[in-house]
């Protein structure tokens, strides 16, 4: 059993980084009754188009308030210009603003207990094998500060420092490099419909992305490739989609992971979660959701360390994520590895896209975040219609 120094300045966990993933777990630490410190820099949005499934709404209780918009289809666009929509038979995808959904995640944490203290941090050490010190620089006095733990979470996205000085084994990050431009809704748009562009002169490896906000509209474009101008490929797409012309509100950019790491612990007393983790599905960039699973996650392993549980308790926050979605993540990432490769596959993948049990079942699993295994029929025609199009049998 794991024992615990006792000291009045050490936190039970301090959570760095207050994104989804660290808010999520700072809460429910909070709720837990440990005493949480939630580290987080101020005034940082991530690019992110904003899309929510029914499952975190429900799952995380997300007040109806928070949604800027509501998707009932999405048209996905092909190289070749050629639209295919995809409507969502039942429900909808929710969108938020991430300056408002990750402020209200973090005030939620506070409210429930956790303590916020706007700072970068800047060095995780561990001290004589007690606790972990980490060293931050504070924005509100401008000056190198200490905090004292038992524990702590990185949330401290694709770039954690928390992952690069404790965790030596996780593996190197893959990501994509991701800008997107906030713009004021011009006049007529319709406002329940997402609109992703397929086309190497978007993106050579990934997609470009429209998704309304209400008053405002993300668009965006992802790529791994270096070098790759963000910036010129989200000019060419606002022209492609007639927005060229629409005022810009700000611009963000960051690293988006596409794979798990191999390891989330240090087997002592850290955890990683959300980006730093690794956890943004492959082919459709989607993250909010798995980072709030993967913080809940965490956090439940990190109250159970705290509780006297055995420190390979840690490693069950990634045993069980991967349980849950490895599968749906290997999947996403071969359809990318093999769809977006060039033009002629993305102008098929697209036209597979037509088909209305492909939708069916896209819609199911994302809005749900499980695999559906009922409907055998259908996934048989969407296998054999799969295979003639790897083939280059199918009509485009």
């Amino acid at each position: 059993m794991r024992q615990f120094t006792a000291a009045p300045d050490l936190w039970d966990v301090v959570v760095v980084g207050g994104g989804p993933a660290g808010a999520t777990a700072a809460t429910d630490l909070a709720k837990a009754g440990r005493s949480v410190a939630l580290l987080d820099r101020a005034g940082r949005i991530k690019p992110c188009g904003g899309a929510v499934p029914t499952r975190l709404l429900e799952d995380f209780e997300i007040p109806d308030h928070l949604l800027v918009a509501k998707v009932t289809r999405a048209r996905m666009v092909s190289p070749k210009a050629r639209q295919v929509d995809m409507p969502i038979e039942e429900g909808f995808v929710g969108m938020v603003d991430r300056a408002e959904f990750d402020e209200w995640l973090r005030e939620r944490a506070r409210e429930s207990g956790a303590q916020r203290i706007s700072g970068e941090v800047l060095e995780v050490s561990r001290e004589g094998n007690e606790y972990y010190t980490l060293r931050y620089r504070s924005e509100e006095q401008g000056a190198c500060k200490l905090l004292n733990a038992r524990t702590v979470l990185g949330a401290d996205g694709a770039n954690s420092l928390v992952a690069k000085q404790c965790i030596r084994k996780a593996g190197n990050v893959r990501y994509v490099a991701a800008y997107h431009e906030i713009i004021a809704t011009p006049a007529g748009i319709d406002a329940a419909r997402c609109d992703v562009y397929y086309s190497g002169e978007v993106s050579p490896d990934f997609y470009g992305w429209v998704f309304p906000h209400g008053a405002t509209m993300s668009v965006g474009v992802g790529s791994a490739h270096k070098g790759y101008s963000l910036r010129h490929a989200t000019r060419r797409l606002r022209l492609q989609a007639g927005l060229q012309g629409a005022t810009t509100v700000r611009r963000e950019g960051a690293p988006i992971p596409l794979k798990p790491l191999r390891r989330w612990d240090d087997g002592h007393g850290v955890v990683l979660a959300g980006d730093a983790a690794g956890v943004v599905a492959p082919a459709s960039g989607e993250g909010i959701y798995y980072a709030m699973y993967g913080g809940r996650l965490a956090a439940e392993a990190l109250d159970a360390l705290l509780g006297g549980s055995k420190v390979a308790v840690l490693r069950s926050a990634r045993r069980r994520f991967m349980r849950e979605h490895g599968r749906v993540f290997w999947i996403l990432g071969m359809m990318q590895w093999f769809w977006y490769r060039s033009d002629s596959r993305r102008e098929r993948f697209v036209s597979i896209c037509r088909d209305p049990d492909v939708q069916r079942l896209t819609w199911q699993a994302y809005l749900h975040k499980k695999l559906v295994r009922s409907r055998r029929a259908a996934q048989a025609r969407i296998f054999f219609k799969d295979l003639a199009h790897l083939l280059g049998l199918a009509r485009v």
